[in-house]
């Protein structure tokens, strides 16, 4: 991929999920939500680079092998790890997943975006875990300047401490975004009993001062999306399937976001005022494209997101 080419930059941990079923048999597979969200962008037929922390051991090579084969380019210095990280994720009868992990996560020197760089997105343990979290959040801020800013909370409470203490990094990098996407359950641990939507006005009700992010989504699982702009806001409802796992899906509607406002034109620096000024018509054509990526993943085990070709009507 030519390093001028127009680009996504995903910045966040790459790992293996060691997921122990319901009826107590386990399976490994790659995954990390940076990464899913990556794998999804490449699969969608993006140019996507992935700047990650993989160890030189077996399963940071099974991880290489899974981006490599659904297109994502891993940035210089993406294995300077110990150890690649784990994921141990049990799931319930329903499939829903609960996460323990073993993880380091840190950013090689120099990584940062190009003014080819359309998008960076961030989200989940790498904006949160030091030592990369500040390294993550000022290429954050000197990638506004060229790229769009997309960002996605999805805690992990066993790794970020109080929803106070997750609080004072997921709230900056909020407000220095201009898409952000979060589940129900991230806001009610953030901020237990709240609704989500309210939330969702509030992190965006600074946009009238062209400030705090274009759109906001809310995720809510099988029931669908709500979506908040100046415009005013969308709600969009998912496709009923029958549901393996959870896993990936919240990446896989991310990175169908970020697919979905680079077919609009939306995503540069330079398009953030358009952005800001997207019509609900085609917020809505994006987030059906979403709901229906996220399906296609919860019907299946692990992060497996579709194929364009399998979201092609």
């Amino acid at each position: 991929m030519p390093s001028h080419a127009p680009h996504v930059l995903v910045v966040g941990e790459a790992l293996v999920d060691e997921v122990r079923r319901a009826d107590g048999t386990t399976a490994e597979h790659p995954g990390g939500s940076p990464a899913n969200v990556a794998l999804t962008l490449g699969r969608l037929g993006r140019d996507v680079r992935l700047a990650a922390h993989l160890g030189r051991d077996e399963r940071g090579d099974t991880i290489r092998a899974w981006l490599a084969d659904s297109g994502v380019a891993l940035t210089t210095g993406s294995d300077g790890a110990a150890a690649t990280s784990v994921a141990r994720a049990v799931l319930d009868g329903s499939g829903a997943a609960t996460y323990d992990f073993a993880i380091t996560w840190d950013l090689a020197p120099g990584t940062g975006a190009t003014d080819s760089t359309l998008a960076v997105h961030t989200g989940s343990i790498a904006a949160v875990l030091e030592p990369g979290a500040t390294a993550v959040h000022s290429l954050v801020l000197a990638a506004r300047e060229h790229a769009t800013i997309t960002y996605d909370p999805n805690a992990r409470p066993s790794l970020m401490g109080t929803p106070e203490t997750a609080l004072t990094r997921i709230e900056p990098l909020v407000a220095a975004a201009d898409v952000v996407k979060v589940s129900d359950e991230d806001v009610e641990w953030l901020h237990p009993g709240a609704d989500p939507v309210e939330i969702a006005r509030r992190w965006a009700g600074a946009a009238g001062t062209q400030q705090g992010p274009a759109i906001v989504v809310v995720t809510f699982g099988g029931e669908g999306a709500v979506a908040v702009c100046a415009a005013g806001e969308v709600r969009v409802e998912a496709p009923r399937v029958d549901v393996v796992d959870t896993v990936g899906a919240g990446d896989t509607f991310m990175g169908a976001l970020v697919d979905g406002l680079w077919e609009q034109d939306l995503l540069g620096g330079a398009r953030r005022e358009t952005l800001r000024a997207i019509d609900l018509d085609t917020l809505t054509t994006v987030l059906d494209r979403c709901v229906a990526a996220a399906a296609i993943t919860v019907s299946r085990a692990g992060a497996n997101p579709p194929w364009r070709a399998e979201l092609t009507n």
